[in-house]
């Protein structure tokens, strides 16, 4: 009988499982940090790391903003927000593991990350668009593989 992360959730109050997939890097790394989930105590605020079910999926993201009803939510390694309903979030990130240690939400060091990771948006995002807009003229100049292999060497 396969149990879903939700019905554990609702059954033990607390998950902790070994993420998967990059979008919250670098704070956690895929297949190599545990992370601990909780259910929410009651609505989120920017900053805290939301666990929600996104069709058959679960996500586990960044709240950059509440609203009425629903919060604006980010991955830290991604460039879109979502909004995403209060019914569809069911968990909220409470700490993680890497390396045997243990860190708490609550740590002044993950708090420093959080906010400056969050500040920095605005030029993270340009650099993404100017990468992504660099590797489009390459490939339309047919220059790309040359490129690639450029930095392969250096």
């Amino acid at each position: 009988m396969n149990v879903t992360f939700g019905e554990l959730l609702s059954r033990d109050g607390k998950l902790v499982y070994k993420t998967c997939g990059v979008s919250m890097e670098p704070m956690l790394r895929q297949n190599r940090d545990l992370v601990v989930i909780e259910v929410p105590a009651g609505r989120l605020k920017p900053m805290d790391v939301a666990f929600y079910k996104r069709g058959d999926k679960y996500v586990l993201h960044r709240v950059i903003k509440t609203a009425d009803g629903h919060y604006l939510i980010r991955g830290d390694n991604t460039y879109v927000f979502e909004n995403v309903p209060d019914s569809a979030v069911i968990g909220v990130l409470t700490g993680f593991q890497r390396k045997g240690r243990q860190y708490a939400v609550t740590d002044r060091r993950y708090l420093m990350y959080a906010r400056f990771w969050n500040a920095i948006y605005p030029l993270r995002s340009f650099l993404f668009r100017v990468r992504r807009f660099a590797i489009l003229i390459a490939r339309k100049l047919g220059i790309l593989p040359l490129i690639k292999k450029y930095l392969k060497k250096a």
